[in-house]
């Protein structure tokens, strides 16, 4: 199958079975959901989620997060993974988003990149979310699943090259939408060490999955063949 074709299969498939698709953390403004994205990276939404309600109580604009300790900061945050540096880098993005940016989350991949604790990834999850833009964040999930089932090449090994590719490829008001399907496809559907193949749509067309399916026909050929050598 033509790599266009594989492409096409699965957004069909997304629009007709799960046509509405939101982000899972909760937020209410740019300024929560920026901090949930910080604090979501190697941590699971679920998580986040559970600390946010009393970090935005105590901090609920960039002012009062400026205005903020470490102390008082780790202490919330404390059973979310890295929450040393996390705690530094929301102080950190209180500060410049006052000082530089007026108290505003802004708009641009270029602004956005210079908040400490904002990579690529956390940038284009908010253009993406809030501005509805066509940028893909390439996260553990995105990465694993678009590999997987071959919607890259085989030599896309970073993140921005897969986000190239998928760019590439994917239409251009499709692309906020598929960055939450292949999310949630990776996080429920194609896990890391234990893929749900027996529940997943794309079988006939993953690369993974035909490529196990090569091996165990070969491996049952060869024990086949073994068992009549040991009849004969």
């Amino acid at each position: 199958m033509r790599r266009a074709e594989r492409y096409k299969f699965l957004m069909d498939w997304f629009k007709v079975n799960q046509p509405e698709v939101e982000t899972e953390l909760q937020y209410t403004n740019p300024y929560e959901l920026l901090v949930a994205v910080a604090l979501s990276a190697q941590c699971t939404d679920k998580r986040v989620n559970m600390v946010t309600p009393h970090f935005f109580q105590r901090f609920p604009n960039p002012e009062s997060l400026k205005e903020g300790t470490f102390e008082e900061v780790f202490a919330i945050i404390r059973s979310i993974s890295y929450p040393n540096n996390k705690a530094k880098h929301l102080l950190g993005m209180g500060k410049i988003l006052m000082e530089e940016f007026g108290g505003e989350v802004p708009s641009t991949l270029e602004e956005l990149v210079k908040i400490p604790g904002v990579g690529r990834k956390t940038a284009n999850v908010i253009l993406s979310v809030i501005h509805n833009a066509p940028t893909m964040a390439v996260d553990t999930h995105v990465y694993r699943v678009s590999r997987r089932i071959g919607l890259v090449n085989s030599c896309d090994t970073t993140p921005l090259a897969v986000e190239k590719t998928l760019m590439k490829y994917l239409p251009k008001l499709l692309v906020p939408k598929a960055h939450h399907w292949l999310i949630l496809h990776g996080r429920y559907v194609c896990l890391a060490r234990s893929p749900k193949c027996e529940i997943c749509a794309f079988t006939t067309v993953c690369n993974h999955y035909l490529r196990l399916e090569k091996l165990k026909k070969r491996l049952e050929s060869e024990l086949l063949e073994e068992k009549q050598k040991k009849l004969s």
